[in-house]
């Protein structure tokens, strides 16, 4: 029942926050230490910020570059918060760069991350491989695969000779996944239905639902889902889910070679409401341009000082490796599906 709860003081701030002035600063060698929500991979600064802007409880990070000399945490960037919203304080070492969420600049940022990084492995996440004549080829064919978010490609000087020229493609979520899905008697829980708009079926795709049976073995990976409808876009999501078990609150997702589908971190409270009802909670979400997900208690609860809560979540959704190491004479990048 705690985790239901845990971050409502965090949403208050963070509410108080987004009011604030946008401050798109970036701080050369310079760390804001401690504070730390999470970390996660980026291979540079600005998309350390982005990472920042769209997690719902980050107010400023540091990211440590290539050059940092201290340790090995290379390409970590830190996502940070506090209640005032500033850094507890701001050190300045070689090899760290710091900045602040653009949360106040842009709401809901589509970035064109048309970077690319030589020597930079973008590590993980493959699910397919060809051979292309350079990196901007490769970058060329994830921008055209419905599901590719970002690319390496091995040069011609690579140290293997068996994947010189080779380009592999790899996927990261870009539809908001709920990390934990619970049964509570009392609340009432939905997307945005902006959320899964896009996600659209042609006429001749298989959407026909198979109660009461199960499909065993072949498992690629298993997410909480709310619904078979909810395991159904993720796994059509997912570039090697093929079919898929909804088991209660389970999905299991499963791969063939054939019967081919058509394409198609962390939660935290970012905002609370006191509303009359669950539908006023879910057009609140839609409308709010932060808002994935949202959860409403109704008067049924078993505590009434949460009665008519409106909380409104999201995920990071942006293209995020795995993980982000150097390796020599190979060239990392994202998709440009968002350039122009």
């Amino acid at each position: 029942m705690n985790n239901f709860f845990v971050h409502v003081n965090v949403s208050l701030n963070i509410s108080l926050f987004c009011s604030s002035a946008c401050n798109p600063n970036i701080l050369e060698n310079m760390d804001f230490p401690g504070n730390d929500i999470t970390f996660l991979y980026s291979p540079d600064v600005n998309h350390c910020q982005l990472l920042c802007t769209q997690h719902p409880s980050c107010l400023f990070f540091t990211f440590i570059r290539a050059d940092w000399t201290h340790d090995d945490r290379h390409f970590h960037c830190y996502l940070k918060s506090t209640p005032s919203g500033d850094p507890s304080a701001q050190t300045p070492v070689q090899g760290a760069t710091s900045g602040f969420s653009l949360k106040s600049c842009s709401p809901d940022p589509q970035p064109c991350l048309s970077e690319v990084y030589q020597n930079i492995d973008f590590y993980g996440a493959d699910y397919r491989a060809l051979f292309t004549g350079d990196h901007e080829e490769c970058q060329r064919v994830c921008t055209q695969d419905p599901v590719c978010q970002f690319f390496t490609f091995a040069q011609d000087n690579f140290s293997n000779t068996k994947i010189r020229y080779k380009c592999h493609l790899k996927f990261s979520w870009t539809v908001p996944r709920t990390p934990v899905i619970e049964r509570k008697a009392g609340v009432t829980s939905g997307f945005s239905h902006k959320t899964y708009q896009t996600q659209q079926f042609d006429k001749a795709c298989q959407r026909k639902l198979f109660p009461n049976t199960d499909i065993p073995g072949r498992d690629i990976k298993s997410l909480p889902a709310a619904s078979p409808e909810h395991c159904q876009i993720l796994c059509s999501t997912h570039p090697r889910c093929t079919y898929f078990t909804y088991n209660r609150l389970l999905s299991v997702f499963q791969t063939t070679s054939h019967l081919r589908v058509k394409q198609i971190s962390y939660v935290f409270f970012f905002f609370v409401h006191l509303m009359d009802d669950a539908d006023t909670c879910q057009k609140t979400c839609t409308e709010d341009p932060h808002c994935q997900f949202y959860t409403y208690v109704d008067e049924t609860f078993f505590d009434r000082s949460y009665w008519r809560r409106c909380y409104l979540k999201r995920v990071i959704t942006i293209p995020a490796p795995p993980k982000v190491t150097r390796l020599t004479n190979v060239v990392s990048g994202f998709s440009l599906k968002n350039c122009t």
